[in-house]
């Protein structure tokens, strides 16, 4: 089995390589073996997929069950994986980066800070998301493994309709110590262009906001990593749905 420091190396070298990679996101201990298999170079945990598997909606999750769930992917897998750390199950930049901490203590290689709380649905101000990132930054650059940091600009994503606002928070976060960037809801090229124009450090892309759009045109533009969210999950979910209607409905079982 690859050590932590061994995946976080990986994962580092990942995002300094000229390379456009996609980050699928496993749901659970099977998927991620599956994902692994077919020969991706890293994962990401959906935060929406997990909680489907418990029965709950995104961000019905508790920081207790998203570790256990983190450190069962880690331990089944020999290539990094990166959390979906929702706002670090906290407000305050202290608690936050301290929770950090424990994710990184699963034996994951990395984790995503969101600028949006789902408590009160709403973005944290300028200045608390970005010494939010700040602490985290801080906080993970004491750690003996190169732990990557991904800062998310959630706005387009919660009907924020201000790219401007969200490049402006992505420059902070970059300032901050951020790793590698996020604004989930980018919906053309123009507008990944826009961003990536603006930043220097990695970006990554959500792909379902843009489903007829190639990794060969992710790649030409310079984009870093690509993710899915929840995506394959609800696809999987829809799938078994159809053949259970099917039995259902009809007695078939010529949907297998």
């Amino acid at each position: 089995m690859a050590s932590q420091l061994e995946k976080a190396e990986a994962f580092k070298a990942l995002h300094e390589s000229d390379e456009t990679f996609i980050i699928p996101n496993p749901w659970d201990a099977g998927s991620a073996c599956m994902l692994e298999k077919v020969g991706f170079k890293a994962l990401a945990t959906t935060s929406n997929g997990f909680a489907n598997t418990l029965g709950r909606g995104d961000g019905e999750v508790s920081l207790d069950e998203k570790l256990e769930h983190c450190r069962a992917l880690a331990s089944v897998t020999e290539i990094p994986i990166n959390a979906d750390f929702e706002n670090g199950f906290a407000d305050s930049p202290e608690a936050a980066a301290a929770n950090l901490l424990k994710l990184a203590e699963t034996g994951l290689v990395g984790g995503s800070i969101e600028d949006y709380t789902q408590d009160t649905s709403e973005i944290y101000d300028f200045t608390l998301a970005v010494e939010r990132i700040a602490a985290c930054a801080e906080a993970v650059s004491k750690l003996s493994i190169p732990f990557m940091l991904t800062a998310r600009a959630e706005g387009l994503l919660r009907g924020v309709s201000d790219i401007d606002d969200a490049i402006k928070r992505l420059q902070a976060f970059e300032a901050a110590g951020a790793d590698v960037l996020y604004v989930p809801g980018l919906k053309t090229l123009d507008q990944v262009k826009t961003v990536l124009d603006e930043i220097s450090k990695p970006i990554n892309v959500l792909a379902p906001f843009m489903p007829d759009t190639t990794l060969d045109q992710y790649a030409d533009l310079g984009v870093c990593r690509i993710s899915i969210g929840g995506a394959l999950a609800h696809h999987v979910n829809k799938a078994a749905l159809s053949a259970a209607r099917q039995m259902m409905d009809s007695g078939s079982f010529n949907w297998n």
